[in-house]
C-alpha cells in the first residue's frame, strides 16, 4: 500500500480558546475516522528557519505549510477522498497530497 503525505498550507486561527478546542475535537474525530490507514497523524510545525544558498540562515519560511500527516492508501484518488473530510479545510486552508516515493540507498 502506498503512503501519501498530506500538507496543511494556511488556514485561520480559531478566534477563541473554546473554538480551537472545539476545532481540535473535530480533528480528533477525522484521523480516529481514518483508522489504520493513519500512519502519522497531526504533525505541526513550529518556529522554521530556511537556510538560503548562499549559507546564510533566515528566521521563517517560504511556504506556508504548517504541518503534514502521513497516511496510507490504495490509491491518490483514495488519500484525496480522505483529505476532502480534513475539518482543516472548515478553517480556510488547504491540503496538498502526495504519494511518498520509497528510495533506496
Amino acid at each position: 500500500m502506498a503512503q501519501f503525505i498530506m500538507t496543511y498550507l494556511g488556514g485561520e486561527k480559531p478566534a477563541t480558546p473554546e473554538a480551537g478546542k472545539a476545532h481540535f475535537a473535530r480533528y480528533k474525530e477525522w484521523l480516529s475516522s481514518l483508522g489504520d490507514a493513519v500512519v502519522s497523524p497531526a504533525n505541526p510545525l513550529k518556529d522554521t528557519t530556511t537556510i538560503n544558498p548562499d549559507g546564510s540562515v533566515s528566521a521563517g519560511g517560504t511556504t506556508s505549510m504548517s504541518g503534514y500527516t502521513i497516511i496510507e492508501a490504495e490509491s491518490l484518488d483514495t488519500a484525496l477522498a480522505m483529505a476532502k473530510s480534513c475539518p482543516f479545510l472548515d478553517i480556510n486552508g488547504s491540503l496538498e497530497v502526495s504519494e511518498l516515493m520509497q528510495m533506496s540507498m
